[in-house]
């Protein structure tokens, strides 16, 4: 049997995909809250009872996003493989950072950032440094049942995170015309996966 969810948990829900919706297609500066609650289909009033300023909500709408591909969520186990776990945890950075919101978000950003330069920091505040935290936190588990020797677990995030994204995500980010196939892209995270386990082994 489903479970019903609360009356308030859908218009949230409700609320989050109409804005990141509209974020994503008319960027931060040019949404508004009006533009929201009538997209979601609820009050103004209402919006606000669930967020109380647009920052708020534009943090929301990204952390609803990361939350959907469950990096939070990945454990490693002692009977795991190691290659096969840290490529799905690659798979998972890939496919968020590559998703459609993502990238018109990290473009709004840039382009938005300097007349709203607090836009950045919200951004990299509700999506990649919780995103860097969770890994790291795996990375000090692994080290602490000596499944890899890494000494500064933050450090090894970071390159982790970034040797992920590779020349499929650039191809993206400047909008090339030939992009990367699934294939290609599996065969590079695979690689990856493979190098950074030589490194910390």
């Amino acid at each position: 049997m489903n479970r019903i969810r609360p009356k308030n948990e859908v218009k949230r829900k409700q609320i989050l995909d109409a804005a990141t919706q509209l974020f994503t297609e008319n960027g931060y500066v040019e949404t508004s809250m009006d533009t929201i609650a009538k997209l979601a289909n609820v009050s103004k009033q209402t919006v606000y009872s669930h967020f109380g300023n647009k920052e708020e909500l534009f943090s929301a709408s990204i952390e609803q996003k990361c939350i959907a591909y469950d990096l939070s969520q990945m454990s490693f186990q002692p009977d795991d493989d190691l290659a096969e776990f840290l490529l799905e945890l690659a798979t998972r950075f890939f496919d968020l950072i590559s998703s459609k919101e993502a990238m018109a978000v990290h473009k709004i950003c840039a382009y938005e950032s300097a007349s709203y330069p607090e836009l950045s920091e919200l951004f990299y505040r509700a999506g990649p440094e919780p995103l860097v935290n969770e890994v790291t936190e795996l990375f000090a588990h692994l080290n602490k049942i000596k499944v890899l020797n890494i000494v500064e677990p933050r450090t090894a995030a970071v390159q982790f995170l970034s040797m992920m994204r590779g020349e499929a995500w650039l191809r993206l980010e400047f909008n090339l015309k030939e992009q990367l196939s699934p294939r290609e892209i599996k065969r590079y995270l695979e690689q990856s996966v493979a190098f950074f386990i030589k490194g910390y082994q």
